[in-house]
């Protein structure tokens, strides 16, 4: 089969940060590639907190932050108001070489934009395309979708937590023991104070309650981003006005606001069992999901884009892409990140960790600096003390012990 023979050497399904991260570096790599997306952007989209480890990514793709357009994250805090505990990290402590800021962003905006960074450097997005069906075999991958067939030499999946592959294919894994629901909505119109108050760190806060967390994250435009993260089942959208309504924090930041009308997503945690194959690969949220709370996601699934991206084009260039390993590197690479954050969420939910380490009135400034490195994503450097101690033993979490432990696969 010849290059006449397809319609593009890639082709992406989902436009989102993943998928055009990936379309755009293979781009930049001389290499043609078609993005499916079923939306038409911008369009609202949740995961509005970036991590300080995305800034080498942007670079490369020439984002740059708009701070008129979002809102500067200095760090992160964690407050648990039954006991009056709160510590800030700021990014600005971690580990030497760790970037010292990210941005709380408007997803409909940013995704957009990040589109349009992926279609100046030649890619091909087709938007309000909706794809019924993929077929894999030796030679080719066949998308079909509303508008036609598309042929190409590789697919990528980044359709996020619809996980085309996946769910078609029934290799969906449930994780269990992390939040199974989640219910998020905005404040808007808030006060000028304190919109100004909450642009002048623009953290991230965390607050703790019975069943799990809530999240507040500042955003351009006097907006505040709210949400919960339950353990429990059986719940819905009303715990978000449970959480308000015991925490006064909530209650003063949010006085005289309005409240748009809010999401409820459940059993978000899962595991593709099968995120890589001879012509395809799934990156970000259609490969794996843990948990929301330490803002993980987009940066996860945008490194991964992009190692996916530089391990694919020489393949593509020398003609070895159909290499059932050829994507071990990144699989690899993406274990090591999920057992980090997998174990430390495990933590956060099952131990003392919250109580004995991020509340510590004097805590070991190195183990300090350590675990902000780990909140800002910058995860796989080998001088993360906090990190080594924090990955062992019994706190311990990896895909494979997920895996045996629960044998039976949903397909979502």
């Amino acid at each position: 089969m010849n290059a006449l023979d397809f319609d593009a050497d890639v082709v992406v399904l989902g436009a989102g940060p993943a998928g055009t991260t990936v379309a755009h570096l293979l781009a930049k790599h001389g290499h043609s590639v078609r993005v499916l997306e079923k939306e038409t952007f911008p369009r609202f989209h949740v995961g509005e907190s970036l991590l300080p480890i995305d800034e080498s990514i942007f670079a490369r793709l020439g984002f740059v932050a708009d701070p008129e357009r979002y809102l500067y994250k200095g760090g992160a805090e964690f407050i648990d108001e039954r006991t009056g505990d709160v510590a800030e990290y700021p990014f600005s402590v971690a580990l030497p070489g760790t970037p010292d800021h990210a941005w709380q962003v408007d997803r409909a905006r940013f995704d957009k934009e990040l589109a349009d960074l992926a279609e100046a450097a030649g890619v091909d997005i087709r938007y309000g395309v909706k794809v019924s069906a993929v077929d894999i075999d030796e030679a080719a991958v066949t998308v079909t979708a509303a508008d036609g067939a598309h042929r190409g030499r590789f697919l990528i999946d980044a359709t996020g937590q619809d996980a085309f592959l996946a769910r078609r294919r029934k290799l969906i894994h449930p994780v269990k023991g992390f939040g199974v629901i989640a219910a998020f909505s905005h404040f808007t119109n808030l006060s000028d104070e304190v919109a100004e108050e909450l642009a002048e760190k623009g953290n991230v806060k965390i607050l703790l309650h019975d069943d799990g967390w809530a999240w507040l994250i500042p955003l351009s435009g006097k907006r505040l981003g709210y949400g919960i993260v339950s353990r429990r089942g059986g719940v819905g959208a009303q715990l978000l006005d449970e959480v308000a309504a015991n925490s006064k924090l909530i209650q003063r930041l949010s006085r005289g606001a309005d409240r748009t009308e809010p999401t409820l997503i459940r059993h978000f945690a899962y595991l593709n069992k099968a995120p890589y194959g001879p012509r395809y690969a799934c990156v970000g949220d259609s490969a794996a999901f843990l948990d929301p709370v330490f803002s993980s996601g987009i940066s996860l699934a945008i490194q991964a884009a992009a190692h996916v991206a530089d391990t694919l084009a020489p393949a593509l260039a020398d003609g070895t892409e159909a290499r059932a390993d050829l994507m071990d590197p990144v699989q690899a690479r993406l274990r090591e990140a999920y057992v980090i954050f997998g174990t430390l969420i495990k933590s956060f939910y099952s131990t003392n960790l919250v109580d004995h380490f991020f509340f510590h009135p004097d805590p070991d400034p190195e183990l300090r600096a350590g675990l902000t490195s780990i909140l800002a994503g910058d995860i796989f450097r080998p001088d993360n003390r906090f990190r080594d101690l924090a990955v062992t033993g019994r706190r311990l979490w990896t895909p494979e012990s997920e895996l045996e432990s629960q044998p039976a696969p949903v397909d979502g």
